[in-house]
This record gives structure tokens, sequence and C-alpha cells, in this order.
């Protein structure tokens, strides 16, 4: 791996920030976008570039392909990193731009997990953050039925979400979504810090529904 002087002085910059996200994002806005920094800061593999360089990789260049290769390499990392990886691909990048967003609408069947999970992320998005979710509740209802059991981890949890956040908004889905947990027991006997939401979607739904009436 050779990189250029300017790509190995921000590399020694994110290993001195003692990895704060903070710090990651004033660095980021720092540098702008620079695509072929953030390339470089991608090919050593290390997480947190790999962080950096979601930031600051320039989204009018992205195409499936390099997102497809950006994924695959994500599978080095460990569960939760390649996860929150995706996730800040997805925030700051892709959720940026008509372009790809219409290419993670498309990600339902991707062979790539990550990109499925970020499908099912981003039908959970809509949802929450209080956008007019398209027609498709029923349909989505219907295929976390017959495949959350099945799927991988980092989709499970995204699908997941997705039927939680259904049952909170959608009154007339809500029993159905706590039977979706019921019957799968998917996250039951997860154990969560004072104050968080479980993922069990009976409780998750009772919570977020009990928050909103209280408001």
């Amino acid at each position: 791996m050779n990189l250029s002087p300017a790509a190995q002085e921000v590399r020694f910059q994110v290993s001195a920030t003692s990895t704060k996200l903070g710090d990651l994002k004033k660095m980021a806005k720092e540098i702008n976008k620079n695509h072929a920094l953030a390339m470089e800061l991608w090919s050593t593999g290390e997480y947190y570039p790999r962080l950096l360089a979601s930031l600051i990789i320039d989204k009018k260049l992205l195409s499936q392909e390099l997102i497809d290769e950006l994924t695959r390499s994500m599978d080095i990392h460990t569960f939760d990193e390649k996860n929150h990886l995706m996730e800040w691909f997805m925030a700051n990048q892709l959720m940026k731009d008509k372009k790809t967003v219409a290419l993670i609408q498309a990600w339902e069947n991707s062979p790539l997990a990550l990109q499925r999970r970020t499908y099912w992320y981003y039908q959970a998005r809509l949802r929450w953050t209080g956008q007019t979710p398209p027609d498709n509740t029923p349909e989505l209802l219907s295929k976390i039925e017959a495949n959350l059991a099945s799927e991988a981890p980092e989709v499970q949890w995204a699908m997941n979400f997705t039927a939680a956040w259904i049952g909170v908004y959608d009154e007339k889905y809500r029993n159905r979504c706590m039977l979706i947990g019921e019957k799968t027991g998917l996250y039951r006997d997860e154990m969560v810090a004072k104050g968080c939401t479980p993922s069990y979607l009976p409780a998750f739904i009772e919570i977020e529904v009990s928050k909103r009436r209280k408001a």
C-alpha cells in the first residue's frame, strides 16, 4: 500500500484523534470533498480512516460499481464496524443525491447483505423521520414475515427495525408487527442499557407508542 504524502499525513492525524467521531467530522469539514484522498484512505483497510473517507467522498463520482466495491471491502471489519461504516456512508453520501437514493431503493434483492440492510434501513428511516412513506407497507410486511428468520443478521436487524416503526406509526398494522416479534422471538432476550429501547418488536412498539402519547 503506497499512500501519497498527503494521505499519510491525514492517516497520522486520524490516529492522533483518539478515534473521536466528532474529531473525524471536524477533519472532514476542513478537508471538504476530496475523492482521491478518500479512496487512498479507504485503501488502508483501517476502520477510522474509512469513516473519514466516507465523509469526504465526492458523491457525484459514486456509481453502482464503485459502491459494490466499497461494500464488499467492508467485510474485513467486525460486525458492528461494517454496519456503522455502511450507516455513515448512507447518511453522509447515499442519502444526499437522488441518483444514489434510487440505487438504495433497488437493493432489496442485492447479493450484498450490507446493501440489503441499507434498503430496509431506508424504509425504516422514511417512517421514523416523519416523511410520507411510499404505499408499500403491506408488501414490506409480507416480505418481512416470509424472510426475516432466514436473512443475514445485519439484514434481520434492519427488517425488524422497519417493522418496528411501521408498528409505531401505522396503528392498523400495529398488532401484526408485534405478532412478527412474538412468532420469531427475535431479540426477545436482548439486554439494553437503561433508557434505550429494546429491539424486540412488542416491547419496542409499546415503548415508542407510549412516548408519543405522553408528548
